[in-house]
């Protein structure tokens, strides 16, 4: 039995992306963690099989590890899950991503990422009303004009469906603060990139197109600006938020030092030695040309500091997708 003092997290999407390295990261400073996922097949469900076994792994050196297969659309299974397990916090990173997929399928997105999120916050308000941090997108800001992006901006002009959704989400999240007294906390993460990154991300892409030689789209010949923010960072401020009851807040977390497409694709041929080959296309609808994520408030309330800049982590995925793929530049 754990001592009743021990921390126990609900991470949702634990197979996934974020929710790996997250797990990972309760586990290492020797949490229970008890992980969800689905295994979707929007991408192959067998990298987030890999995931998991990382997450196994890593549970062996420290902290406590209990994985429940499940949708987060199933509100008997979560009713079960919290009743079982008391809960410290919930990091709800479980979600349909993609801008441009949500396009095709909107009604995926909003059954998953808007009613899987209701379906956990009542959950939660019924069960120990745990911390709740909640995966939000710098999308949910739509083609503003203030810059960089700041949290007190209205957000009400998402693009897409997706953003669209985390943005409902986020308002349905201060629902359950002002009438359960939930502590909701909405991190809004900006260009997301790192190890076990998922194959229909840009950086996976520049480096598949590198090592294949198929060329890959390039929406507006690069022209745009992105905030990539290294997993880990992305990772320190979840942590930060799970330990931090803040009410109801709306967070950003990104690096705050926007490249270009273009030179961060650069960044990546001048590891492999070689160019990536690309068909330029129009900007899409949903596209914005910059973000920027303003992070003082992420540093006021979280202590968060990124520490990883741009040409390390570019450095840091190049590594990993050499021992997990092959190498771009044979």
């Amino acid at each position: 039995m754990l001592p009743s003092r021990a921390r126990r997290f609900l991470v949702t999407g634990a197979a996934g992306f974020i929710g790996s390295h997250t797990a990972i990261r309760l586990l290492e400073r020797g949490d229970h963690v008890v992980g969800l996922d689905n295994f979707n097949d929007y991408y192959d469900p067998a990298r987030k099989r890999s995931n998991l076994q990382d997450v196994r792994t890593a549970a062996k050196a420290s902290g406590t590890f209990t994985f429940v297969e499940g949708d987060i659309r199933n509100r008997a299974l979560l009713a079960e899950l919290f009743q079982a397990q008391p809960l410290t916090g919930v990091a709800h990173l479980a979600a349909m991503a993609g801008v441009r997929s949500s396009v095709e399928d909107p009604w995926l997105y909003y059954d998953c990422n808007l009613t899987g999120t209701l379906n956990l916050l009542d959950a939660a308000h019924r069960f120990n009303s745990p911390n709740f941090v909640f995966a939000s997108t710098s999308s949910a800001y739509g083609n503003t004009k203030e810059i960089p992006f700041v949290e007190t901006a209205t957000a009400d002009r998402p693009l897409a469906p997706y953003p669209a959704s985390k943005r409902a989400a986020e308002l349905l999240g201060h629902s359950y603060h002002h009438m359960q007294g939930l502590d909701f906390t909405a991190l809004r993460f900006f260009t997301v990139y790192g190890p076990r990154g998922r194959p229909d991300m840009m950086t996976y892409k520049i480096l598949e197109a590198i090592r294949t030689g198929e060329s890959m789209p390039l929406f507006n010949g690069g022209n745009m600006h992105r905030d990539w923010t290294f997993v880990a960072d992305v990772v320190s401020g979840i942590v930060a938020a799970l330990d931090t009851r803040l009410g109801y807040e709306v967070i950003n977390i990104g690096r705050g030092e926007p490249v270009q497409v273009a030179d961060f694709i650069k960044l990546f041929e001048q590891l492999a030695g070689k160019r990536a080959p690309f068909e330029v296309q129009p900007m899409m609808k949903a596209d914005v040309d910059f973000t920027f994520a303003n992070i003082d408030k992420a540093r006021t309330l979280l202590g968060y500091d990124p520490q990883v800049s741009v040409e390390e982590g570019v450095r840091r995925f190049y590594e990993w997708y050499k021992l997990a793929v092959g190498d771009p530049g044979a």
